[in-house]
C-alpha cells in the first residue's frame, strides 16, 4: 500500500483522531490510529472504547487499498517536525516507511484486525443543526462539566430535543449552562425516551473538528449511544450512565435587580480580578452601587485589589460574592461586544447570566464570611 498525502492535510486530520486515543489503556492496539484506504477515500479512526471519531482526509494520492495501524506517538511526532509539503507513507505487512524530503522513518506496525470495530454513520432519521450553531453550543457550556465528579451525569452534556428545538445543558452542581437552538429533522427521527448525556470528551472532540465552511451537525440519538456527523468528521460515543440534575429547577425565575454589561469590558475587569487571589482565598466581592461594579479581592499571602467598572445602576447596593474563576470562563466565550443581563437577588441567591433568550448561565455565590 502506498500514498501521497498533502502533510499540513494529514496532520490536522491525524491530530484529530489522536485526540480520542487514550494517554493510559491496558490495550496496546488502542495506542494507535487506524488508517483505511478504499474507493471511498481514506480514513483516520482513533478510540478508546467509549468515544471514537472517524475523518475522511483529502489531499490524499494512493491506488492502493487496505488497513494499517498507524503508532500515534511516533506519527505525531513526524508530522510534527517534517516541513515539506507532501509525505509519502508506504505500507508492507505490519511495516510503514515515511518519507518526506530528506527524511526517511522506518516504524513496525501492529495488527489491524486488532483493532476494535467503530460504528460509521448510516442512519436515514436524525437531528439537524447548523454548524456553527453547534460549535457555539458545546464552547458555552462544556466548560461548566466534571469530569472528575463521582456522579457520573455531571460529567457530561445534558442534549435535549424537543419540537424544533435542541437545548445542551451542563454543571458542576455550583454552576449551570444552558442555551438552546432551533433544529430540523430528516428522515422520523424518535425523541429520546431517557436521559441522554454525551461524555465531555465527546462533545470537545466534535467542536474542534466542525470544519469552519460545514453547514450541517447531523445527530442520531440511540438508547446507549449517540452518533454525530459534520461535513468528514464522525464522532460516536456512549451515552454516560445516571440522572442528570433538574436543571430548569434551580433557574431563579426572576430578580430584584436587572444589570446589563458589555462582555468585553466586563471580562477584562474579572480577569483583573483573578490577579490578587489565592486558593485559599479565591472569592472576589461583586459591589454593585451607585451606577459603579467595584470587584473586590484579597489574599494574605498576595495583597489586595480593587477594580472599578461603570454600569448603569441606580437600585440598592448589593454585594455577592463569585469565584471569579468561574464568570471569566462564561465570559470568555462571549465576543467582546455581546450584551449580557445579569439577574440579582440578594448576596445568597444564585445570579443569572442570560445572552438574549438561547443562553443562560447560573452561578451560586459564594458565602462572604470565607
Amino acid at each position: 500500500m502506498q500514498l501521497i498525502c498533502n502533510r499540513a492535510l494529514f496532520s490536522t486530520a491525524f491530530s484529530l483522531a489522536a485526540s480520542a486515543v487514550p494517554t493510559r489503556t491496558p490495550k496496546d492496539v488502542l495506542r494507535n490510529v487506524l488508517m483505511t484506504v478504499s474507493a471511498d477515500g481514506v480514513q483516520l479512526i482513533g478510540t478508546d472504547q467509549e468515544v471514537a471519531i472517524r475523518y475522511r482526509v483529502n489531499g490524499v494520492t494512493t491506488a492502493s487499498a487496505g488497513e494499517v495501524l498507524l503508532p500515534t506517538q511516533k506519527i505525531s511526532s513526524i508530522l510534527r517536525e517534517l516541513q515539506c509539503e507532501e509525505v509519502e507513507l508506504q505500507v508492507d505487512d505490519q511495516t510503514i516507511v515515511v518519507k518526506a524530503a530528506n527524511s526517511r522513518f522506518r516504524l513496525s506496525s501492529e495488527d489491524p484486525r486488532e483493532f476494535p470495530p467503530v460504528p460509521e454513520f448510516g442512519e436515514e432519521s436524525y437531528f439537524r443543526v447548523p454548524a456553527p450553531v453547534f460549535r457555539q453550543m458545546i464552547r458555552r457550556t462544556s466548560f461548566a462539566t466534571d469530569t472528575e465528579s463521582t456522579r457520573y451525569a455531571l460529567g457530561g452534556l445534558l442534549l435535549e430535543f424537543s419540537e424544533g428545538t435542541i437545548t445542551l445543558a451542563a454543571t458542576d452542581s455550583r454552576r449551570l449552562a444552558v442555551t438552546t437552538a432551533s433544529c430540523e429533522t430528516l428522515g422520523t427521527p424518535v425523541i429520546p425516551a431517557r436521559t441522554t448525556v454525551v461524555p465531555t470528551k465527546a462533545m470537545t472532540l466534535l467542536e474542534r473538528s466542525i470544519d469552519p465552511q460545514a453547514e450541517f451537525v447531523d445527530i442520531a440519538v440511540h438508547e446507549n449511544d449517540v452518533m454525530m456527523r459534520s461535513g468528514p468528521c464522525t464522532v460516536y460515543s456512549r451515552l454516560v450512565e445516571g440522572r442528570f440534575p433538574r436543571y430548569r429547577d434551580v433557574i431563579p425565575r426572576s430578580g430584584n435587580v436587572n444589570v446589563r454589561l458589555t462582555g468585553g469590558p466586563f471580562f477584562s475587569a474579572v480577569r483583573q480580578s483573578l490577579i490578587v487571589t489565592d486558593e485559599e482565598s479565591r472569592g472576589v466581592d461583586f459591589h454593585f452601587s451607585n451606577s459603579v461594579l467595584a470587584l473586590s479581592s484579597q489574599a494574605s499571602a498576595v495583597g489586595d485589589s480593587r477594580i472599578e467598572l461603570p454600569v448603569e445602576y441606580d437600585h440598592d447596593d448589593i454585594r455577592i460574592t463569585f469565584d471569579p474563576k468561574y464568570v471569566a470562563e462564561f465570559l470568555r466565550v462571549l465576543a467582546p461586544e455581546t450584551l449580557v443581563d445579569l439577574q440579582l437577588t440578594d448576596s445568597d441567591t444564585a445570579a443569572v447570566f442570560r445572552v438574549e433568550d438561547s443562553y443562560t448561565y447560573v452561578i451560586m455565590p459564594l458565602t462572604q464570611d470565607r
